[in-house]
């Protein structure tokens, strides 16, 4: 799609009449399910130990629910982790990376925090970082199968996902640990091809905060069994008792103490996962909100997905760019400055709540099309962007006067 040609239209659409029933739009934590109250956590486990029989069988029933949902390969491990995606994207890193070269592919935020590890905290010395600016995947071609992996599936600052695994050698030596917290739930992930999967509750579930999903291939579990890093290993990131790995965190023992509250609700997201068609239903609600949001933008002059790809645009954290010319002439900090009104604006009219882009990210709007987000809700939206940016457009025109 050549934007450029796009002609500079001002949109003169009049304020909306309706808004979105919900107006949660943020990429995390997430909107919640719909129909969602306090009465779903009604059944939580409040005031008792996590080790008790039944708050540990409510943790486990995360685990076998998230397993059966996702389709996790047979001996395959799952368990919850301290620190959210953090916290089991660090556990991994910490834990298997040293024992070969690694290479670390890095187009967002995210991925190059995970560089930044990889470099300097733990200052692997045969180490690759093969990156990319915002809105385009990094060169995939050449990926060496003998060295590990490590990698983002879906760039929830960005907006930017991968089509497909084949960039992977199908015979690889290497392990590959992928943090998929934006892409958990809502996109097909190619098991096969992967050794560690990492995720949060509250992306697409729309749960709450602090813990994290750590799926492990019998690989991985191999080179923890196999293989001690020369660091020192915090009590958080353990998953190894005298070189056996720790079965017990992926049965519902917990390293640290979770939250009852939050377990409940994730439950609460899971079973409701389920009533809507379980993977192939969750994909398919994120789906039709991309292309709700595709075809608008088709239509739209001043506005393009930040994904140049169409097949790399995310379903879940949709990143959109402003294109129109009085915008891209703008300095950085003009353009940074007249995203922030737009999404002020939409905030301000109860219209979308935390849709800027992310701090690090190209000016422009993050709009969160994960499966709990109605696609009813995104086609309210989108006329109240035209108002917002008609809004926008006209100060600057009223200043450049």
């Amino acid at each position: 799609m050549a934007i450029a040609t796009k002609p500079d239209l001002r949109p003169q659409n009049p304020r909306p009449a309706a808004r979105p029933a919900n107006p949660r739009f943020s990429s995390g934590p997430c909107a919640k399910r719909p129909g969602w109250t306090l009465d779903a956590l009604s059944g939580a486990f409040l005031g008792r130990s996590h080790r008790a029989k039944d708050p540990k069988a409510r943790l486990a029933e995360v685990i076998e629910r998230s397993k059966a949902i996702l389709g996790l390969p047979e001996g395959w491990r799952l368990g919850i982790v301290p620190a959210s995606d953090t916290g089991a994207v660090e556990m991994a890193l910490w834990s298997l990376l040293g024992a070969r070269g690694v290479d670390v592919l890095a187009w967002e935020s995210f991925s190059k925090d995970w560089a930044t590890d990889v470099l300097k905290q733990l200052k692997l010395k045969d180490a690759r970082v093969i990156d990319a600016p915002y809105g385009r995947l990094p060169d995939l071609a050449g990926i060496d199968g003998t060295r590990d992996l490590v990698m983002v599936w879906n760039g929830t600052t960005s907006g930017v996902r991968l089509a497909d695994a084949g960039f992977i050698p199908a015979g690889r030596e290497g392990l590959v640990i992928c943090d998929a917290t934006s892409a958990a739930f809502a996109m097909d992930l190619p098991y096969d091809k992967l050794d560690v999967v990492t995720w949060s509750w509250q992306k697409v579930l729309g749960g709450e905060a602090a813990h994290g999903m750590l799926a492990l291939s019998p690989r991985a579990v191999a080179r923890l069994e196999s293989y001690t890093p020369p660091w020192p290993m915090p009590k958080i990131f353990r998953m190894t008792k005298a070189g056996r790995l720790n079965e017990g965190i992926f049965k519902g023992e917990t390293i640290n103490t979770p939250s009852m509250l939050a377990v409940e609700d994730a439950v609460d997201g899971l079973r409701w996962a389920e009533s809507v068609g379980g993977l192939k239903g969750l994909i398919a609600r994120s789906e039709a909100n991309l292309a709700v949001i595709a075809g608008w933008v088709a239509k739209t002059p001043w506005v393009d997905f930040l994904a140049e790809d169409p097949a790399t645009r995310s379903c879940t954290s949709i990143c959109l760019k402003i294109v129109a010319p009085w915008f891209t002439a703008l300095d950085a900090e003009a353009q940074a400055a007249a995203a922030k009104k737009l999404s002020g604006l939409l905030e301000k009219e109860g219209a979308a709540l935390d849709a800027a882009n992310y701090r690090d990210a190209p000016p422009g709007l993050r709009i969160w099309g994960g499966a709990t987000v109605e696609t009813s809700d995104i086609e309210a939206l989108l006329p109240w962007i035209d108002w917002a940016f008609a809004q926008v457009a006209a100060e600057h025109e009223k200043v450049a006067a």
